[in-house]
């Protein structure tokens, strides 16, 4: 079977697009971790299907690199309303409303930029926060995140201290994202562990918005006006109506297009 795929990138988080709203796409995890594998398929950090749901513009399923069906990417959000403008889904509206596993998002499409567009996601509310220490908290931004302080992130061993937290008693089954945060003037750096991709990744959109929470939670209320990522900068914007209580959250970045093609499923 050929499919004709697209690949997308949001702030170096990269996904293998497919329009699947005719319901041919039959890939097992096998297949999909293939095409996702970067020296033997086409290279992703995830592949996402862009399918038909009632009452809303498209919907969003998301599969990480290993093959297995993933909670909430919010890059992967952001890219997704740049395929569906691309596809001409909702040609008349700048708005789309999309359906993704943990539930009704909307996306802003704001404005063109090279080769794709920037894109406001709306992510869901956060209201339960779990403080590990004082340089620690856990949090569900559509993904499960362990956020630490770090005093220097650039020089930090991600993978080796991500994955003594990742694969420790408590998250070994279910797996959690690992990030470590660091104030930097008036941006926030972030790096992330990936569970599903189990390396770090260029940039996490969910991850992004945790790290926010986490500055405001960890850092005196500090309200970062860009999150550095190793892939690029992103804003996240939020309504806090209490303590432990973020709502209106929304994740601001570009989506861009790579590059598309047409690939055999063997």
């Amino acid at each position: 079977m050929k499919i004709d795929f697209y690949k997308y990138q949001g702030t170096g988080n990269d996904f293998i697009m497919i329009d699947n709203r005719d319901g041919k796409f039959y890939a097992t995890q096998q297949h999909i971790e293939l095409l996702c594998h970067r020296r033997f398929g086409i290279g992703a950090d995830g592949l996402i299907l862009l399918e038909n749901a009632p009452e809303f513009d498209f919907k969003m399923v998301y599969y990480n690199s290993d093959g297995k069906l993933s909670s909430m990417c919010g890059n992967g959000g952001r890219c997704i309303a740049a395929f569906a403008k691309q596809l001409g889904i909702g040609k008349t509206k700048n708005c789309l409303d999309f359906l993704a596993v943990d539930g009704h998002h909307k996306a802003q499409i704001m404005e063109a930029i090279p080769h794709g567009f920037l894109v406001d996601l709306e992510m869901q509310p956060v209201q339960e926060i779990e403080r590990v220490d004082e340089h620690t908290i856990i949090l569900n931004t559509g993904s499960p995140h362990f956020v630490r302080i770090s005093q220097d992130v650039d020089k930090l061993d991600l993978v080796a201290e991500a994955r003594k937290i990742r694969y420790n008693e408590r998250f070994m089954a279910q797996g959690i994202n690992v990030n470590y945060i660091q104030k930097s003037g008036n941006s926030l750096k972030v790096r992330t562990y990936e569970r599903g991709v189990e390396d770090e990744t260029y940039s996490c959109g969910t991850g992004v918005v945790a790290s926010y929470i986490a500055a405001d939670v960890l850092l005196n209320a500090f309200q970062p006006d860009k999150i550095l990522t190793k892939g690029g900068a992103l804003q996240v914007k939020v309504n806090k109506i209490a303590p432990g209580n973020y709502l209106n959250i929304h994740l601001i970045g570009p989506a861009q297009k790579v590059f598309e093609g047409q690939i055999e499923l063997l």
